[in-house]
């Protein structure tokens, strides 16, 4: 999954300054229906990273059984959060 088609899929724009906010709560929507529906554990994975980047991901123990996949988004969410200060100012 790329960032772009996900972009696209959801909100029908790689422009986030472009998007309505109708539109973007509509996207968020029905990319959690999506997730909720996704069998593969790695297209779970990137749409709860997805989600996750926008605010609007659901908790661990609600979107992901394994606790592999629950430890992979801890790390995911603990590399986000370190990358945050490492702006270049």
């Amino acid at each position: 999954m790329q960032l772009d088609d996900l972009l696209l899929r959801y909100f029908a724009s790689t422009n986030l300054a472009e998007i309505a906010p109708d539109t973007f709560a509509a996207g968020i929507e029905h990319c959690r229906v999506d997730l909720g529906l996704e069998q593969d554990r790695g297209k779970r994975f990137a749409l709860w990273s997805f989600l996750h980047m926008f605010g609007s991901a659901p908790d661990l123990d609600v979107a992901f059984e394994n606790e592999e996949d629950r430890e992979a988004a801890r790390n995911f969410m603990d590399l986000l959060a370190a990358s945050e200060g490492d702006g270049v100012g």
